[in-house]
C-alpha cells in the first residue's frame, strides 16, 4: 500500500510540472474536460464512449512522454545536437500520430452518431 501511494505522489508530481511547465499539456487536458461530457452525447454505445476518452489519455500520455524525453534532451545539453535534434522530433512525430488516432476515433463516431455509418 505504501508503494502505491507514493507512486500516485510521484503521478500527482509529474502531472503538475507539466501542466505547469508546458502549454501543450494545458491543452490537452482542456480537451479531456471537454471530452468527458461530449463523449456521452457523441458514443452511442458504453464502449465508444470509453473509446472517446481513452483516445484523448492516450494523446495526454503521449504528450507527457514526449515532454519528459525533451526535458531530459535539454538537460543533457543546451547546444545544439542534431542526434538531439531528431530525438525530439521522433517525440513530436509520436504527439502528432496519436492526434491523428484520436481524431479519427472521434470523427468515425460523429458519423455514427449522425447516421453516416
Amino acid at each position: 500500500m505504501l508503494r502505491f501511494w507514493r507512486a500516485s505522489i510521484n503521478t500527482w508530481n509529474g502531472l503538475t510540472f507539466a501542466t505547469r511547465s508546458e502549454q501543450a499539456i494545458r491543452e490537452e487536458l482542456v480537451a479531456l474536460v471537454i471530452a468527458l461530457p461530449l463523449a456521452w452525447f457523441v458514443g452511442t454505445t458504453a464502449v465508444r464512449r470509453v473509446e472517446l476518452i481513452a483516445v484523448v489519455l492516450l494523446l495526454l500520455t503521449v504528450e507527457l512522454l514526449n515532454t519528459a524525453i525533451e526535458k531530459l534532451a535539454d538537460r543533457l545539453t543546451t547546444e545544439h545536437d542534431p542526434q538531439i535534434g531528431r530525438v525530439k522530433d521522433m517525440g513530436s512525430a509520436a504527439v502528432g500520430v496519436a492526434l491523428v488516432i484520436a481524431g479519427l476515433v472521434w470523427l468515425v463516431a460523429i458519423a455514427e452518431r449522425i447516421g453516416l455509418l
